[in-house]
């Protein structure tokens, strides 16, 4: 048995000597690795004699049985490395060899995590010596372990012996603190807690293995503040970290908040050798109602003034001292007693939690001048259990009631009378009068109209009486559905004065005093007889039942032809038929009287007239037009000298229109020259000459020629020049006329060659020669004595008729024509 000359590493980091194993392996030509193996230094004793022992026996088994002896496989233990080791690096952990390295140099190579696969070069290893190294310190909390494959090959790369797994486990060490989540956890709890009531949980996490004393964690509180009422309110438990309550005596009211300092300790909880940690835990406590309201007096006073409503009487004040604002604070107020009506409620004041007595229903200072009122206030959240109501809850509230001048008012209103149309004026009708609520005030009282539509009444100023000053008319417009409506004012001369209005409806009877008038006013028939022809008449009536129908219609005896080419058939309670008693009425119009008398008592009766238009009917009984017209008073004659009138008239307009038409055809398609009958040249007025005529008058004529040269003016000396000279300077841009200008472009054309010539400063002044072009010897447009002006020659100008009626009169003037 061989030593191992390298050193190797233990479970606690020890150093041992390890030993050399022969692993027999299947193949019978190869060896087995030979592996260092740590901290089993004993057991490969063992196994190393049991080896021995065993080759022994094989080897007699072979010299007996004359067969090859068998190696055994040898399985390497897992490879312990503490994390956060100082070194020095690289750090040897094992050492791998294999038998046959005896004969054949062998290379050794590992790969895995941690050697080719990142993390890489973690680990290394010797290839010719087999030593693994770690290169770096480890960090269990990033990986805890490691699974490596040893190989071994020859030079050639051909393997030698199979790979091998090796496994390395990075022992924890206690480097990491405890770590809360948050540095400040909050909790509640309600006051008046029993001890032992859960408040709030606190947990810490610590990155080492919780396996092992490195990653348990225990708590403990370090402080509380306030200490009130013990120091120790609280308490933890140190593996959960659950907060509870230790003693009794929470009360939001002295305490409403408590600031607790945790420490979380690893190495379960052991200061001298553990890390730690610190947290804040702010535990609030709750409030619960467990103080009622309490009223500030045992008694309250106010006022009111009679007949007012929604408004602040008197003031409660409570004091609680639960949490302001909450459903534990919320004052709710009652009245127990002293309002047995209802004239009071009291309303709470969400800010101030005050209590404020308000008027809901009028209250009469006639019927009581005071009130003494019991109110009981609580919490809105009932009392926490135990907890007793105390007697400063409730107090008395006194209201005095002020006494105010109240209006008079009309004890009936609106006051309702049935009188019938028509009666006279200086009627009395009723007593309209008014009371004075009051009782204990001496006063009185007028009365004043206030609205009467129609004017028909007055009022007494002193009792109210109603007199009529105009006839009633039921059929009048400011009645409605047969009642007149007026309104009355009475006024106290109380301090201040008070008023109080009053309504008086008159009901207004109808009597027969509206005789029935005829409908229709005007109507048509047809000048012959016929069995369905006829005119439906009818009657209205102001007046109501029972003085309106049945009417009775009939015709008046005078005068006789009345009756003698009408009649009047009743067709029911309402209406009646007017039609022809004769065979044939001449086309006309006719105005029939017609007596109706309606159902009154007694009754009365109308003579009305309704215009009749008599006219020839066609063959479904109606008017035509022609019999409408000749209806109307016309003869035949006269309709057909208007219907004659009017085809004339459009025959004018029709006329008329197509003349427009073709005139302004002509506008449009008119040349420019001048149309023959336009022609002025006749209308020429002689005034007078002045001077000479031109026969006597000796002209330059050449001042018409442009110059060759401009040299004899260009020569001159500066200060020299004659203001009918043209100054030598860029003469102005005139238009340029179109060839074939259109009419409407010869007045732009002319307008525009006034304004450049009134800006040209090159043109000779008004009082010299005007130069307008040049002609003969060097004019740009040639000369013009090749026009002869003379009418004589031998020039046929005949052809200029050809042209039209613009060219007749040229070749009139210069053809010999005559004049037209």
């Amino acid at each position: 048995m061989t030593q191992c000359p390298w050193p190797c590493w233990g479970n606690r980091g020890v150093n041992h000597t390890g030993t050399f194993y022969h692993i027999a392996t299947r193949s019978t030509v190869s060896l087995s690795f030979l592996s260092c193996l740590s901290g089993h230094r004993g057991r490969g004793k063992r196994r190393g004699e049991e080896g021995e022992r065993g080759g022994q026996s094989t080897t007699r088994e072979i010299s007996s049985k004359g067969l090859r002896r068998q190696k055994r496989d040898w399985v390497i233990p897992p490879v312990n490395v503490p994390e956060n080791s100082r070194g020095p690096f690289p750090q040897m952990l094992v050492s791998i060899r294999s038998d046959q390295d005896r004969n054949i140099s062998i290379r050794y190579s590992i790969t895995g995590v941690g050697a080719d696969q990142p993390p890489n070069e973690v680990f290394s290893i010797d290839p010719v010596a087999g030593k693994m190294f770690v290169t770096k310190p480890l960090d269990r909390e990033r990986r805890s372990s490691y699974h490596l494959r040893a190989h071994a090959v020859n030079m050639n790369g051909e393997r030698v012996e199979s790979p091998i797994d090796l496994y390395i486990y990075v022992i924890d060490m206690n480097d990491n603190r405890p770590e809360f989540k948050n540095q400040v956890y909050n909790g509640s709890v309600d006051e008046g807690s029993k001890p032992g009531t859960f408040v709030m949980h606190l947990a810490a996490f610590d990155h080492d293995d919780n396996t092992t004393a490195n990653g348990m964690v225990r708590y403990r509180i370090l402080s509380q503040t306030p200490h009130s009422p013990i120091p120790n309110m609280f308490t933890i438990n140190s593996e959960t970290g659950d907060i509870v309550t230790v003693a009794a005596g929470l009360d939001r009211e002295k305490v409403s908040q408590y600031s607790i300092i945790v420490q979380a300790t690893d190495m379960e909880g052991n200061l001298n050798f553990g890390l730690s940690n610190t947290a804040t835990a702010i535990i609030s406590v709750t409030d619960i109602n467990d103080n009622p309201p309490e009223l500030t007096s045992r008694t309250f006073s106010g006022e009111v003034p009679e007949n007012r409503i929604n408004v602040a009487v008197a003031n409660l004040t409570v004091i609680d001292r639960d949490q302001p604002r909450s459903p534990n604070w919320n004052a709710v107020y009652r009245i127990i007693s002293g309002d047995p009506i209802g004239h009071f409620t009291i309303i709470t004041d969400p800010h101030t939690n005050d209590g404020m007595v308000t008027v809901v229903k009028p209250v009469d200072f006639e019927q009581n001048r005071a009130f003494m009122l019991t109110v009981v206030v609580n919490n809105q959240a009932p009392l926490a259990s135990g907890i007793q109501s105390s007697l400063q809850s409730t107090s008395g509230v006194t209201i005095s009631v002020v006494d105010i001048n109240e209006p008079p008012f009309f004890p009936t209103n609106p006051k309702s009378i049935r009188f019938e149309e028509g009666v006279p004026a200086g009627t009395s009708l009723t007593t309209f009068s008014a009371s004075d609520p009051d009782r204990f005030m001496q006063q009185s009282i007028r009365y004043s109209k206030l609205a009467d539509p129609a004017e028909w009444l007055s009022i007494n100023t002193t009792n109210g009486q109603i007199v009529t000053t105009a006839t009633l008319d039921r059929e009048s417009i400011f009645v409605k559905n047969n009642i007149y409506e007026a309104t009355f004012l009475a006024v106290d001369n109380g301090s201040p004065m008070a008023s109080g209005t009053g309504t008086l409806q008159i009901y207004l009877i109808d009597v027969n005093d509206n005789a029935p008038s005829l409908l229709p006013r005007e109507s048509q028939i047809c000048e012959r007889i016929n069995r369905n022809a006829g005119i439906n008449i009818t009657a209205a009536d102001s007046d109501t039942d029972p003085n309106v129908g049945p009417f009775v219609f009939e015709l008046p005896t005078f005068p006789a032809s009345i009756r003698r080419n009408w009649t009047v058939s009743r067709l029911n309670g309402d209406y009646a038929r007017l039609s022809l008693r004769i065979q044939y009425l001449k086309p006309g119009v006719y105005e029939v009287p017609v007596i109706v008398s309606d159902s009154g008592n007694p009754p009365l009766s109308n003579r009305s007239i309704i215009k009749v238009k008599v006219c020839p009917c066609d063959e479904n009984g109606d008017c035509t037009l022609v019999g409408a017209v000749a209806a109307a008073g016309l003869g035949t004659g006269a309709i057909i000298a208007i219907l004659i009138c009017i085809i004339i008239l459009l025959s004018m307009v029709l006329v008329f229109v197509v003349w427009m038409k073709r005139r302004e055809k002509e506008r449009q398609t008119k040349q420019l020259l001048i149309d023959p009958e336009d022609d002025v040249r006749d209308n020429i007025l002689k005034y007078d000459e002045e001077g000479g005529g031109e026969e006597d008058q000796d002209y330059d004529l050449s001042q018409l020629q442009q110059p060759d040269s401009l040299e004899h003016i260009i020569s001159k000396p500066l200060g020299v020049r004659r203001v009918d000279e043209r100054p030598i300077i860029p003469e102005s841009q005139y238009p340029i006329r179109p060839a074939i200008p259109h009419p409407g472009d010869i007045g732009d054309f002319i307008n525009e060659g006034l304004r450049a010539a009134d800006n040209d400063p090159t043109a000779p002044p008004y009082d010299s020669l005007l130069v307008f072009d040049y002609e003969g010897s060097g004019s740009t447009a040639g000369s013009v004595s090749s026009l002869n002006s003379s009418s004589t020659g031998d020039q046929d100008y005949d052809y200029l008729n050809d042209w039209g009626p613009r060219f007749k009169k040229l070749a009139d003037m210069y053809g010999g024509g005559e004049d037209d």
